[in-house]
């Protein structure tokens, strides 16, 4: 008879199937589903995450694990790790009903359709009430996973994305960054002088695809395992090897969908070199939403807004668009690639002022689940909010509250890990020239190869053996470390 352990491992199998099976309708509803099936998608989506819960909470379950656990002595590190991060989808799991779970689903399915179409017309009234019965199923969960977890309502969400996470600690790291930030930016937009004027546009969206394509080719996507479509946001999705990816396009500006691809390959990269021989298995998976947003602005922000990226990318972006002249010199391209500027677009926000749109939604979140404001507040103190972090207000909701999906998808608690990716990708990064000092040289030539196989070797194909902590710190010699992000912003904007 197979053994505790061993049965384990096959559920996680076909659990595995299910979860990929899952994200792939997921895909297929922000990219090619007609409107007209949002309600069957819904439904579909519902009867799939009701099967997986089922199967994830069965009786037999909680014995294997009990036995397992009481028998580790014949398991190797990557099992002991597997049955740890299965515990933890376990609690998760058992904490909520599987009727919550269902009408969680069609709620958010629901919810997310209708966000499209309010926020094309920045028409915030018409989402509200499907963004309220989201919220309240979502507060359902939290109070059910934190009377399991020990925790803090908002903590109980924030652990299904950032493992172990705690507001506590996220809330001292943001007062610091609060602190820092004001008086740099008053530096910073002293400091950085005139601005290098912009290539004229239009630029076709087929031509942006076509060298959004042959970068993610550069920085070492491997198209046999993925592929480029669009999207109203855009989000890297999908399963190792069969990765989806999207962006949108603005025939404007080009910038913003390449750096929107050159983040998500990031995203992407990752999920391409996690541990195949532990696929479908917890331990394989990735590390918490913090160390993959790392993968991604490590990618756009510390690689490719760099200047020896610009020095190569700049000749193939002429080539593109047919551009000449000053504004499609590399040394343009590159100031206008950091400039520093308050603006009401998250995702298109610059390194300096990003962890402000990112604080605003980590305290609004907080708020909402904790009952201390409601959904129809959310408009104006988000522009209160942006007010006090970068002096500007959002002419309207489109631009405000409506911007981004997350919520609107039922994914709260995730919003801090992206300020927490950004500094973890700092220190990534400053350990990888530190090892590999030819690294910058190397991206100036178009060569991602040895810090794509650093990368490998210290982040991806650890899958989920260690904790954050413990990876980071094996991997830079110190546990994430603020100071790192903050030194970078001073050489890269003051120099």
């Amino acid at each position: 008879m197979a053994s505790a352990y061993e049965q384990l491992e096959r559920l996680c199998e076909r659990l595995g199937v299910l979860s990929e099976t899952i994200g792939l309708l997921h895909w297929d509803m922000s990219t090619m589903m007609p409107a007209d099936g949002a309600e069957a998608r819904g439904g579909q989506l519902a009867a799939l995450k009701g099967l997986h819960h089922e199967l994830m909470t069965a009786p037999q379950v909680g014995e294997w694990l009990d036995e397992a656990e009481s028998r580790q002595d014949g398991l190797n590190d990557w099992q002991r790790a597997n049955l740890r991060e299965f515990r933890r989808e376990y609690v998760h799991a058992t904490a909520v009903p599987g009727d919550l779970v269902e009408a969680t689903s069609r709620a958010v399915s629901a919810c997310e359709m209708t966000w499209r179409e309010a926020r094309a017309a920045s028409d915030f009234a018409a989402v509200a009430p499907l963004l309220a019965e989201v919220l309240n199923l979502i507060r359902q969960t939290a109070q059910a996973k934190a009377a399991k977890l020990g925790c803090s309502l908002y903590d109980a969400l924030l652990d299904e994305y950032e493992p172990g996470g705690r507001s506590a600690e996220i809330d001292e790291v943001f007062a610091d960054l609060e602190a820092f930030l004001p008086g740099f930016l008053g530096e910073v937009l002293e400091h950085q002088g005139a601005e290098p004027p912009a290539p004229k546009g239009p630029f076709p969206a087929a031509t942006q695809k076509e060298l959004g394509r042959k970068l993610m080719g550069v920085l070492g996507f491997d198209f046999e395992r993925g592929r480029l479509d669009e999207s109203f946001h855009p989000f890297c999705g999908g399963i190792p090897d069969d990765i989806r990816m999207t962006t949108r396009y603005d025939e404007d500006d080009f910038t913003s969908a390449i750096m929107g691809v050159l983040h998500e390959t990031g995203h992407a990269l990752y999920e391409q070199g996690l541990p195949k021989q532990w696929r479908r298995q917890p331990v394989g998976q990735a590390r918490g939403m913090s160390l993959h947003e790392s993968q991604s602005l490590l990618m756009e922000m510390q690689a490719c807004r760099s200047r020896e990226f610009m020095t190569f990318a700049a000749p193939l972006m002429r080539q593109a668009f047919g551009g000449s002249g000053p504004e499609w010199e590399a040394e343009s391209l590159y100031r206008r690639g950091i400039r520093v500027q308050p603006d009401f677009i998250r995702v298109d926000a610059d390194e300096v002022t990003y962890p402000a749109h990112v604080i605003l939604r980590y305290r609004l979140e907080k708020a909402l689940i904790a009952g201390e404001m409601e959904v129809n507040d959310l408009p104006g103190a988000w522009s209160e909010g942006m007010k006090t972090l970068l002096g500007i207000t959002p002419p309207d909701d489109r631009r405000g509250c409506l911007q981004d999906i997350h919520w609107f998808d039922g994914a709260w608690g995730y919003f801090p890990t992206y300020t927490l990716g950004a500094m973890t990708a700092t220190q990534l990064f400053d350990a990888a020239r530190r090892d590999v000092p030819s690294i910058p040289e190397s991206i100036g030539r178009g060569d991602f190869g040895p810090l794509l196989t650093w990368l490998r070797a210290n982040v991806h194909e650890k899958g989920s053996l260690l904790s954050t902590r413990d990876l980071l710190t094996q991997a830079t010699g110190r546990p994430l470390d603020p100071q790192v992000f903050k030194d970078h912003l001073r050489r890269r904007y003051l120099a």
